[in-house]
């Protein structure tokens, strides 16, 4: 088992910038995935930004060069950094590990980018 704990969200205004961290209870050596996901009202859960290990990270094109995702060894954490934020980047943000054969999710976090 894997726990997640988000932290981070919360209400900022168009062009503001926010930081997500997700800490986990095991050692990310131990994780195959870490990364974000989105979910906006109305629409299915996306990919924002994951780090594959061993492998690179994975944006996605609505977010590049804008966000960026980092992982904190000795805490367990991974981050996302989020940069000039439009309202369209407005969902429940949610945390994810993989360590094959399972995936883990956090609780969500809330960010709302509106003036």
């Amino acid at each position: 088992q894997v726990q997640l704990v988000e932290s981070g969200g919360g209400l900022v205004q168009p062009g503001g910038s926010l930081r997500l961290s997700c800490a986990a209870s095991r050692s990310i050596f131990s994780f195959n995935a870490m990364g974000w996901y989105r979910q906006a009202p109305g629409k299915e859960r996306e990919l924002v930004a994951r780090i594959i290990i061993g492998g690179g990270t994975n944006y996605a094109d609505s977010v590049k060069g804008r966000f960026t995702i980092s992982r904190d060894i000795p805490t367990n954490t991974v981050n996302l950094q989020m940069n000039s934020l439009k309202p369209e980047d407005t969902a429940v943000y949610y945390c994810n590990v993989v360590r094959q054969p399972s995936s883990y999710w956090g609780q969500g976090t809330q960010v709302t980018v509106s003036s």
